[in-house]
């Protein structure tokens, strides 16, 4: 029978979490015991207390000694968790103490990067002893991180959650979206480019759930053209930019400051094609129940003065969805 959530923090101890992951890294409980400053009775009874307070054995022995089982694995992930946070907060305290640096958990979707490092940038520069945690990936796995406290500020979409009134959001841009090759593709050095030139051609997309790809979709059905069966999914810069340096063929869909960022180092070519569509704005992200600290209002006011200086003020009310209108060539926003 699964313990309550109430039972198990009732029973468990710090102590706990340290001796699991002692046994994990070191494979038995003697050598376990004196890592974590146990007898090594002590240690088999704090081994008990643990697997009697999550009601199953964690686990088996064999003849390298004990090895987790599959619950033991999930068990001992979140105690290295458990530990590392304490860990951070020792730091903060330390830091908070001295009156400098600090830590600070950013996430962000690809699009965002750019101009969030920029602004991260700016704060290191004012604050170069803050400890940062950087990580990127999609709208909703971000706000799960912001849900369970694991990350300070997310910059994504609200939209995909069922509870967005859960969030105090800040608007950060209306992103601007680009198509963009190899600069040996075809069509890299064509001086207009329509979607029906390079709707052949494999693509690199973000997965179907997503904001991005559901628009892509739109506007192949909106020129009555058939939307490309031979695709790459992935919301990584990094790994479509490397697929790109080794098949000329490819074309993706990218954030146009994402676009921008690689085609001023050479590495990708922006194509001079102005989609209709427009994905929604992201959102500056923090829990509604936590109060922001001082050093999260330093990255927000940073943040906020990068795109005020990056973008006119008038592109903030565009429409989502607009009529192409011609460009000479791709341009920072």
């Amino acid at each position: 029978m699964l313990p309550t959530l109430e039972s198990m923090a009732a029973r468990l101890r710090l102590r706990h979490f340290r001796l699991l992951i002692a046994i994990d890294d070191l494979g038995s409980v003697q050598k376990a015991a004196e890592a974590v400053a146990l007898t090594q009775p002590g240690a088999t009874k704090a081994l008990q207390e643990i697997e009697a307070a999550m009601g199953e054995q964690l686990f088996v022995r064999d003849h390298r000694g004990l090895e987790p089982n599959e619950l033991g694995h999930c068990v001992i992930r979140y105690a290295r968790m458990v530990m590392t946070d304490m860990r951070h907060l020792r730091e903060e305290m330390k830091a908070v103490l001295e009156g400098v640096g600090g830590r600070l958990s950013i996430g962000m979707i690809m699009g965002a990067v750019p101009l969030a490092m920029e602004a991260l940038s700016r704060l290191l520069v004012k604050q170069p002893q803050l400890s940062v945690q950087v990580h990127e990936d999609t709208s909703a796995r971000l706000l799960h991180l912001v849900d369970d406290g694991r990350l300070d500020i997310a910059i994504c979409r609200t939209s995909v959650s069922h509870r967005p009134e859960q969030y105090r959001t800040v608007k950060v841009k209306d992103e601007q979206l680009c198509v963009a090759v190899s600069v040996h593709h075809p069509c890299a050095n064509l001086s207009a480019v329509t979607l029906d030139d390079v709707a052949d051609y494999p693509w690199v997309v973000c997965s179907a759930n997503m904001p991005m790809r559901r628009l892509l979709e739109r506007e192949f059905n909106e020129y009555d053209l058939q939307f490309p069966h031979n695709l790459v999914e992935t919301t990584s810069a990094f790994a479509t930019m490397s697929l790109m340096r080794h098949s000329h063929q490819l074309v993706a869909l990218l954030s146009t400051d994402v676009g921008n960022f690689f085609s001023e180092s050479a590495a990708i070519r922006v194509l001079p094609l102005t989609l209709r569509t427009r994905s929604e704005p992201y959102m500056l992200v923090t829990r509604l129940d936590r109060t922001d600290s001082p050093v999260m209002r330093m990255f927000i006011d940073k943040l906020v003065g990068v795109e005020a200086c990056s973008e006119p003020q008038s592109a903030m009310s565009e429409p989502i969805h607009d009529a192409p209108k011609p460009i000479s060539a791709p341009a920072l926003t």
